[in-house]
């Protein structure tokens, strides 16, 4: 059975895919997304776990996206679609159980002011490190993270700053994009407290303080949340969704629920097509593909070359995730009532904790202190909870996949390290316990609770592996122009062993996140802007 042909059919429906096909319509292709889910939007969950509060079950901030390449080009459009993007004017901040705290707001300045005046040097030395990121290395960092790596931008990007740095410039460079957090936080900060305060925001490409690349990744993820604040979609990221699908509709594309692409149809070394439960779906001028790269070259293009799936085979999954969210009855009784403020709070003991619970789960041990991502949506956008109540939005990086036991020898744990409803929530009932001690009566407050153990994760998105939320770990062989693997014939980038298929999503560069980044690269491949 065949249907009508399209141009371009894009296989899944999340982040990437979305903004990609919306750009490819936008621009004039005829554009087919297939989704094997009965629902678009990938990790964009917005679900009401309980009666009038909405909850984003996995990811929820945009900071990536609003700050993209693709946002210039839709923002009219999802405008016109009723998107709104807000913010509050606070950024983040960090708590420890012994009551220290420390809130930021969304301005450079005044984060330097903040920090000097609890830790002074160290506010001098975020100021100095911020202008390197957002001055002199601007051009450089956000020309590699923001254009496909092997294109001739790339090649200009370079050329220009080798005559600007010199090789010894570009070395300097090199080096400090590949040292690791501690190395680099040791150096250049005093205080424990601030060194605490960055340490987790590398966590958020499943990277951990002692790994190569993570003062790179800690310093600009942490710089950029406090330049740009953490954005979230008025009313739920559904709403976004349906604009992206809105944009795609409107100009002749369409999305298509419950269908699982089995192969990609291959003739004369180019794709004509996929087979979707017996049916195919023909497209004239390309297929991208939204998968993870075992997925891409052991299932979709099981004729690849044997190098492509033996590198397909061997790519790099990271640690597990766990999501706990919480709707409350009252907003909670943080020590400090600015905290209140913050869109979202990581909780930790020190750096030295992080890497701690880092090692601990990369040894298959659930960490005994468990650096806590504090996500408060309603601070932000109060249309998501009623009146007077709160919703917290919890994430826990630090996970293993397998569970080989428990760094506290509290916790028992299935003989064969799967996780388990009963293990699901003794973790979370570890995790509720450990907030608690920093917002006094928590428990009396809890209208309900819904936690999601990395399988269960895994289970809503097969691209989460292991229940990993970055699709692959954010390591230097894995990373930038070598995301998803180096040195691979045919295989470049965003292209793969078969000339018009294409490949976008967490796994390829420039990474994880909701930007859309990967699928506006390959927009323009196949679109190019007139």
């Amino acid at each position: 059975m065949s249907t009508s042909k399209t141009q371009i059919i894009v296989i899944g429906s999340g982040m990437n895919s979305l903004v990609c096909a919306a750009v490819l319509a936008k621009r004039g292709k005829s554009v087919l997304v297939l989704e094997r889910n009965d629902r678009a939007g990938g990790c964009i969950r917005t679900e009401e776990l309980f009666p009038g509060f909405q909850h984003e079950v996995m990811s929820s901030w945009y900071p990536l996206f609003v700050s993209g390449g693709a946002y210039p080009e839709l923002k009219d459009d999802l405008a016109q679609a009723g998107v709104e993007f807000v913010s509050n004017g606070y950024s983040t901040g960090i708590v420890t159980p012994d009551g220290r705290s420390l809130v930021l707001r969304q301005d450079i300045e005044d984060t330097v002011r903040r920090i000097e005046a609890v830790a002074p040097g160290d506010g001098q030395a975020f100021g100095a490190m911020a202008g390197q990121l957002f001055g002199q290395d601007a051009a450089l960092t956000f020309g590699l993270l923001g254009n496909s790596p092997y294109g001739w931008k790339i090649m200009r990007l370079l050329f220009s700053e080798w005559r600007k740095r010199g090789m010894d410039g570009l070395m300097q460079f090199g080096s400090e994009s590949i040292e690791s957090y501690r190395r680099w936080a040791e150096r250049s900060l005093q205080s424990d407290m601030v060194r605490a305060m960055i340490a987790p925001w590398v966590l958020h490409t499943g990277l951990g303080p002692d790994e190569a690349c993570s003062a790179l990744i800690g310093k600009l993820t942490f710089a950029a949340v406090v330049a740009g604040g953490m954005p979230v979609v008025r009313g739920g990221s559904q709403n976004i969704v349906a604009g992206l699908q809105a944009i795609i509709e409107k100009n002749g594309g369409r999305i298509q629920l419950g269908t699982h692409v089995d192969s990609i149809n291959i003739s004369g070394g180019r794709a004509t097509g996929v087979v979707a439960g017996g049916t195919t779906y023909e497209a004239s001028e390309a297929v991208v593909c939204n998968v993870t790269p075992p997925q891409l070259y052991g299932k979709l293009l099981p004729e690849a070359p044997q190098e492509l799936r033996t590198k397909a085979k061997a790519y790099r999954f990271g640690r597990g995730c766990m999501q706990i969210h919480f709707a409350l009855d009252a907003p909670p009784a943080w020590r400090d009532p600015e905290l209140l403020k913050a869109p979202l709070v990581h909780l930790t003991e020190s750096m030295e904790n992080v890497c701690a619970s880092v090692v601990q789960a990369n040894n298959g041990l659930l960490p005994s202190h468990s650096s806590i991502a504090i996500g408060q949506p309603v601070a932000v956008d109060p249309t998501r909870a009623p009146d007077g109540k709160w919703i917290l939005w919890l994430q826990l990086q630090e996970m293993p996949v397998q569970v080989k036991g428990d760094a506290s020898n509290e916790i028992p744990v299935p003989a064969d390290g799967r996780w388990t409803e009963a293990l699901r929530e003794a973790v979370a009932d570890r995790i509720q316990a450990r907030i608690e001690t920093v917002m006094p009566g928590l428990s009396a407050s809890i209208l309900g609770r819904r936690a999601y153990s990395p399988a269960d994760l895994e289970a809503m998105n097969c691209n989460l592996v292991g229940g990993d939320p970055y699709s692959g770990v954010c390591s230097p062989d894995q990373f930038f122009w070598l995301r998803p693997f180096a040195g691979a014939k045919g295989a470049r980038g965003h292209r793969t062993s078969c000339k018009n298929v294409f490949h976008i999503g967490a796994s390829t560069h420039p990474g994880p996140g909701l930007g859309g980044g990967s699928g506006f690269m390959v927009a323009e491949l196949l679109a190019p802007a007139r």
